[in-house]
């Protein structure tokens, strides 16, 4: 297990005790959502959906889109940086 860094959004920032980020280890971003979730349970539905994550949130990993790489079996090595980005719907 390496230690990551899961950056919170500010949407999900109440559910997870006001931290903007929160450390956690892991060895693929499954991983790390399951110890977010683990820390702070009030995120499981914000950040998990079935065997994914909910079609409005994007995740990506060093600033890259997971979905582009090995979706939540992406691995995570030491200092890696997990971005949770909610969709963000509207437009004209």
């Amino acid at each position: 297990y390496s230690v990551t860094e899961i950056r919170i959004p500010p949407v999900l920032r109440q559910e997870a005790g006001g931290q903007k980020s929160v450390q956690v280890e892991a060895t693929t971003v499954r991983g790390a959502i399951d110890a977010l979730v683990d820390a702070y349970p009030a995120l499981d539905d914000r950040v998990r959906k079935g065997d994914g994550v909910p079609s409005f949130l994007n995740v990506f990993v060093d600033g890259e889109d997971i979905r582009l790489l090995q979706g939540l079996e992406t691995p995570v090595g030491p200092g890696a940086k997990v971005l949770l980005l909610p969709a963000v719907a509207g437009g004209s």
